[in-house]
């Protein structure tokens, strides 16, 4: 007799389809969507801004430049994984993104736990949005195929960006109110 085993997760071979489909089963009406996009955004620019105002704080003449170097490295592992879509609506979304944090003045010292204590915020106004938009389908089987656990979780904080792009930007068949 055999068990069925779920296969190993890995960070550098990503399903993105099957991903996508797993995110429906949880994330298939349009608020959800949104909302997580802004409060990934938001996250994430948070994060990005606190390493731009620490290059500043330095003294690193090109200050931008680990900012820019974490949006590269980013996207060359959205590309090598997503839809080219995907990739595509990534980078525009990476462009406005490091805008707005290489938009930011310098600030003092202390902008920089101030932005990281903001995280929390966003992590919350996303883990509010599943109070609001609580359409959900049995997640069994996608649980087998993609077992919750950490590497999943890094697998979704690297993927939601372009996962939700494909939602909002070429997926209008799969919108759900």
């Amino acid at each position: 007799m055999s068990t069925e085993t779920a296969p190993r997760l890995s960070l550098t071979h990503i399903d993105f389809a099957g991903l996508y489909t797993r995110h429906l089963g949880r994330h298939s009406q349009f608020g959800i969507n949104v909302v997580h996009l802004i409060a990934l955004f938001g996250i994430w620019f948070c994060i990005y801004s606190a390493v731009t105002q620490g290059a500043r704080l330095a003294g690193l003449q090109a200050w931008w430049a680990p900012a820019a170097g974490l949006a590269l490295a980013y996207l060359a592992a959205v590309a090598s994984n997503a839809s080219f879509r995907a990739a595509v609506a990534t980078a525009a979304f990476l462009a406005l993104f490091l805008a707005c944090v290489l938009a930011v003045p310098a600030l003092p010292a202390w902008s920089i736990p101030a932005f990281l204590a903001v995280i929390p915020a966003f992590y919350k106004l996303q883990s509010w949005s599943h109070r609001v938009w609580v359409e959900a389908a049995d997640m069994t089987e996608f649980n087998r195929r993609f077992p919750p656990g950490r590497e999943l979780n890094l697998i979704l904080l690297l993927f939601e960006v372009p996962i939700c792009l494909e939602y909002l930007c070429f997926r209008r068949k799969d919108w759900r109110r």
